[in-house]
């Protein structure tokens, strides 16, 4: 099986979505203004966790604030480049090289590529999350409203790492708009409501479970919740509602060996989203911090080898210069905790790491030599590769992936170094996926 994402990209796949919550199956829907005047997002008063008999209201109540996203890329002449290579001595030698020099005397035609997604506003002036790959590489970013109407819309920022774009729309009246809710307070077995614009069909609804949580595909960043809620191509970018109509994520990839919904959706956590969003709105950037350590998992052996009483926390192996380094941080030191939490392995020190602001003094507890010890650490702002940029622009160092013989390779990058904890000093392809 093979993970799929949205657009002309890497992969296909994804969805928007919608929910509300239900008490005794009875809907209260909030007004979307209050008397005050002040907008106020689409959602209802929070009730005690029941199966809703209809999700009619919740869609209907949610919709508004879901938008279809087309994208328009201008893409070269195929033509251009693509000359005949033959032997020297050839009878078609002359005959070719007169035919492309009269072609390259005429006007080339410029092509012009459409892509769809699905994307949801966040506040009332405009401003709308969706996944980086529904826009990269777009010059022209549309918005379909729910209620028709078209509005252009201009990339505030994007962030490759964790596949999330802002865009902004200009509007004369306060547009509807949906919060983030608490993606850690989600449990297996909570319905979820999925809104988005699936093969182009517009504001296509499914429900479903939350299937899993904490789920990683390719990143170092990723905190995955799994829906079996129907998710296919055109749905990327929109959100993943729970019953109290906040999003708890966005949609963002589907496991399939098709292309199509196979019940096996992932959405990027909204605790994740959220703060990027947050730092894209703020600096047209993700702004995140960094400590300086490669690391990998404790399992028992391991734990045992060094006397550490559970297989938990991070082991650093490497410690190159940066803020770990000044900090006394050593090869062989287990992470227990970082600012006060308790940290499970290396994926959850990386999320809290990087959500935590460059410049700010932390403690860090570590186990070495049999003991626990606190270091001080002031951690440093992480370099990214992937900063705000114009439409067309794509991510500066974004690996590049390209499918051949049945593999899947990408050029080794900064990106891709720190993904699979390689050296500095090694360059070349490095496989991603073999068929």
């Amino acid at each position: 099986m093979a993970i799929r994402t949205e657009i002309p990209s890497l992969f296909p796949g994804l969805l928007a979505a919608g929910a509300l919550a239900f008490g005794l199956g009875l809907c209260h829907p909030v007004a979307a203004q209050q008397a005050t005047g002040e907008a106020q997002p689409l959602q209802v008063d929070p009730g005690p966790r029941y199966v809703p008999e209809s999700f009619s209201e919740l869609a209907d109540r949610l919709s508004p604030a879901v938008v279809n996203i087309t994208t328009t890329t201008n893409v070269a002449d195929v033509s251009d480049g693509m000359r005949p290579i033959l032997p020297p001595g050839s009878p078609f030698e002359e005959f070719f090289r007169d035919f492309m020099e009269r072609q390259d005397g005429m006007p080339r035609r410029q092509q012009r590529s459409n892509a769809l997604g699905s994307g949801f506003i966040v506040s009332p002036d405009g401003y709308i999350v969706t996944n980086n790959h529904v826009i990269e590489s777009a010059d022209e970013i549309e918005v379909e409203l729910y209620h028709g109407g078209t509005l252009s819309a201009t990339l505030v920022g994007r962030d490759s790492r964790t596949d999330i774009a802002l865009l902004k729309v200009e509007s004369d009246t306060d547009l509807p708009f949906v919060e983030f809710g608490d993606s850690d307070a989600a449990k297996v077995g909570d319905w979820v409501l999925a809104i988005g614009n699936p093969l182009g069909q517009g504001f296509s609804v499914s429900a479903g479970i939350v299937s899993a949580r904490n789920r990683t595909l390719q990143g170092s960043y990723d905190d995955f919740i799994q829906t079996d809620a129907a998710i296919n191509r055109g749905n990327s970018g929109g959100p993943l509602f729970d019953m109290q109509g906040r999003v708890i994520g966005v949609n963002t990839a589907i496991l399939s060996p098709t292309g199509g919904s196979i019940g096996i959706g992932f959405a990027m956590s909204s605790a994740v989203v959220s703060n990027v969003v947050d730092q894209l709105r703020r600096f047209g950037e993700t702004r995140r911090g960094w400590l300086g350590v490669r690391i990998q998992n404790v399992d028992e052996d391991m734990a045992d080898a060094i006397g550490l009483d559970e297989a938990k926390g991070a082991l650093v192996t490497d410690v190159p210069e940066g803020p770990a380094l000044k900090a006394g941080l050593k090869a062989g030191d287990v992470v227990l905790k970082f600012g006060g939490e308790e940290i499970e392995d290396t994926r959850e020190l990386v999320r809290v790491v990087a959500d935590t602001p460059a410049g700010e003094t932390v403690d860090v507890v570590i186990f070495r030599d049999g003991a626990e010890t606190t270091l001080t650490v002031e951690v440093g702002l992480l370099e990214e590769t992937t900063l705000a940029a114009a439409p067309g622009q794509p991510p500066a160092a974004a690996p590049r992936e390209e499918r051949l013989l049945g593999m899947t390779v990408a050029v080794v990058n900064d990106p891709i170094r720190e993904r699979f904890a390689l050296d500095r000093d090694v360059t070349g392809l490095i496989v991603t996926e073999l068929d």
